[in-house]
């Protein structure tokens, strides 16, 4: 119901589960190209889904269907029961307080590409792994995703870790799982202990709080405990703290550190990760791909996955004619599956009686914030725009109400059957359409 169906039909269908290990579950595909467009274009449905399905926030990893690293199993079990203050409490269950989230090996310093795009956030990372709680107490790195927030946050944690503290890594969703578990069972004696007992504390992803007022109320005094013993502390968001949804306290003690952020890379950049990552490349492949303008990190290494599997696949060498029939490929499978701006605004229309000049205006009853909500997040998750093109498309909206309304979204889907029920009937819209004009012809 979060998706429309021809992406369903195409890309989730045909999947199946391997595996579900420490907190990995990995997900098997029919193809490489599958798999990039897995993780490229529906990776944030699939991490929130799952998620919320586990009670905890789970990595997400594909394996093309028959690959050697692929380990079949018939039945997923979610071993954890940790929970949320959106969850039933039935799925409440002990947790062991004491285990932070495992340090991944790859996300160190030394395969950190450094450029000017993020030069300030990796110069101010490496100095807080020198001098822990000393200097930029607390720091605050934010971004949009895929540009190395949680690469520095993990490199962080490694160099202290190899100093013999005590390091926590966590996710907000995690906090939250053991924060509102602890407040039912009535231990939360024991989870103020684990959480104050660290020399470090890591939090990953603290946007997903700002929905959730007690939660934000256990953090903020978990972080004065922590600050006022000298302890460092480094959180993750995507967007400054002055401008996130969390509570002003929780703003202000963020903005009291150093705040940093990450940039797109820019050319150099790109072809310096791209030579990092496939060095064994002839340098005018590498240039072929960097130049394209990817957004993010992710996308340039989906691009040069794709590349190399679409060699192996046709059985030839990786050249630049190679490269460039990949690269058009990938990009030739796409439209068939992305949905208009025009389709879009004219389905809500249709659906909810509201004309576009409204939902892209200025009104701000409820019945229009509601279609012009809807309109935002389908703009994001069915047209593959970014937060910037989809408050162009609305008539200028800057770059933060887009986030709060997409966000806003989300929480209502979660808590209201109904809200899910109209986004599938808008996308039976916009099916029902698309056939009548193909038979028109």
């Amino acid at each position: 119901m979060e998706i429309p169906r021809p992406n369903y039909e195409t890309w989730l269908k045909p999947t199946s589960t391997v595996s579900l290990i420490d907190d990995v579950l990995t997900i098997s595909t029919p193809s490489p190209f599958a798999a990039e467009m897995l993780e490229k274009r529906l990776s944030g449905t699939i991490h929130r889904t799952v998620s919320r399905v586990a009670g905890r926030k789970l990595e997400v990893q594909f394996k093309v269907h028959g690959s050697p690293n692929e380990n079949h199993a018939k039945n997923i079990v979610f071993e954890s029961t940790e929970t949320s203050d959106s969850m039933s409490p039935k799925y409440v269950g002990k947790i062991d307080y004491a285990k932070s989230y495992a340090l991944k090996p790859s996300f160190n310093f030394g395969s950190f590409v450094v450029g000017p795009s993020n030069r300030l956030a990796h110069a101010a990372a490496a100095k807080v792994a020198e001098a822990p709680g000393t200097v930029y107490n607390p720091l605050y790195i934010y971004s949009e995703v895929g540009l190395g927030k949680t690469h520095l946050l993990h490199a962080i944690g490694h160099v202290l870790e190899k100093r013999g503290l005590t390091v926590m890594y966590v996710s907000s969703e995690r906090f939250t799982n053991e924060y509102i578990t602890s407040i039912r069972e009535g231990s939360a004696d024991k989870f103020r202990e684990c959480y104050r007992s660290a020399d470090v504390l890591l939090v990953d992803d603290i946007q997903f709080i700002a929905s959730k007022p007690q939660t934000q109320e256990g953090f903020f005094h978990t972080f004065n405990e922590l600050h006022m013993a000298g302890k460092q502390i480094v959180i993750t968001g995507d967007e400054p703290a002055s401008k996130s949804l969390l509570q002003e306290r929780i703003q202000s003690r963020l903005a009291g550190g150093l705040e940093v952020d990450l940039q797109p890379p820019d050319y150099e950049s790109r072809y310096a990760i791209l030579q990092s990552k496939a060095p064994d490349l002839e340098p005018a492949v590498l240039d072929q791909i960097a130049q394209r303008a990817h957004q993010n990190v992710r996308e340039l290494e989906g691009a040069l996955n794709r590349v190399i599997a679409y060699s192996q696949l046709v059985g030839a060498k990786v050249t630049t004619e190679l490269a460039d029939q990949a690269l058009k490929s990938l990009l030739s499978e796409i439209p068939k599956d992305v949905i208009s701006v025009d389709e879009i605004l004219n389905a809500i229309s249709d659906f909810t009686g509201i004309a576009q000049d409204d939902i892209t205006g200025k009104r701000r009853d409820k019945a229009t914030a509601e279609a012009r909500r809807m309109a935002m997040y389908m703009l994001r998750e069915d047209a593959h725009l970014t937060s910037s093109r989809v408050g162009q498309a609305l008539g200028g909206k800057d770059h933060s109400t887009v986030l709060y309304a997409q966000k806003r979204f989300e929480q209502l889907m979660e808590t209201d059957s109904s809200v899910r029920q109209h986004l599938a009937t808008v996308r039976d819209i916009i099916i029902r359409s698309r056939r009548s004009k193909v038979s028109a012809k």
